[in-house]
């Protein structure tokens, strides 16, 4: 695809938001409001030019504005923005020893990851201390319709989102990873109602996984938990054995989050 020239307007337009992004950093603890001056040196930038940015960070609600001296403070919609990523991190906080028990229980790897976008993100890692173990970091991306942690979010999603996913294609990995979009709804409708789901060297050959679902007070699935090793130590009976510790765990977490099962799930689990 041919890319387009940068054009003085669109670079123009960068500039503009790399400023406003110095702009907002400019503020600390110890300089919790500062005026247009004082702005525009830290910035050596013209009086006018830091003028515009902050009036249209004024309008957008990141920054506000002292009626008395005229000088800014940062806003309210950066104390949202903030408390967004404050969620993800108590999100990561309270499933860490849950995973880092995991590990230690079945000696192999564990991960939490979610969906972004079309991939797959992991944001927690506990490596295996063995020495044959599955490898990984956390930022790293892999496949969402090929692992266990994939179809686990993948099988919560509306039918909307599997449309457009399957649109942009399901490119195979291995010969077990599932390529036809009617054979992967069938595999994501078992995912559901079992709650857990199987990678069985889909995504790479030597290579067993198995992942369920975190949910938060609503019932949204919103990442998964996976246990994860070569198939000589993972043969089927052992990895289905780790599906009440797997499941106990991401429901912990669940819990931690404000979700409550339901009164059947809850005898189910008794059962």
């Amino acid at each position: 695809m041919e890319r387009k020239p940068t054009t003085a307007k669109s670079r123009t337009r960068l500039s503009s938001v790399a400023n406003s992004l110095r702009l907002i950093k400019s503020f600390s603890e110890d300089e919790y409001e500062i005026g247009i001056s004082d702005l525009a040196k830290r910035l050596g930038l013209a009086k006018s030019t830091v003028h515009r940015l902050a009036s249209t960070l004024l309008e957008e609600g990141m920054l506000e504005q002292n009626p008395g001296d005229g000088k800014y403070h940062l806003g309210l919609a950066l104390f949202e923005l903030g408390a967004m990523v404050r969620r993800k991190m108590d999100f990561t906080m309270e499933a860490r020893p849950f995973l880092r028990t995991l590990m230690e229980k079945t000696g192999e790897t564990v991960h939490l990851a979610i969906l972004d976008h079309d991939s797959i993100l992991y944001i927690i890692t506990h490596e295996s201390k063995q020495a044959l173990r599955m490898g990984s970091k956390v930022g790293t991306r892999v496949p969402v319709h090929s692992t266990a942690v994939g179809k686990t979010l993948l099988a919560f999603q509306s039918d909307e989102e599997l449309e457009r996913i399957f649109a942009r294609g399901l490119p195979q990995s291995t010969p077990n990873t599932i390529t036809d979009p009617k054979a992967l709804r069938r595999e994501l409708a078992t995912v559901r109602a079992r709650n857990y789901a199987v990678d069985d060297e889909e995504s790479e050959i030597g290579l067993r996984a198995i992942a369920a679902p975190i949910r938060i007070y609503s019932g949204n699935v919103v990442a998964a938990i996976s246990i994860a090793g070569p198939v000589h130590r993972m043969a089927r009976k052992t990895l289905l054995g780790w599906v009440r510790e797997l499941v106990d765990a991401a429901d912990a977490v669940s819990q931690r989050l404000g979700w409550q099962p339901s009164r059947a799930e809850a005898l189910s689990k008794r059962a």
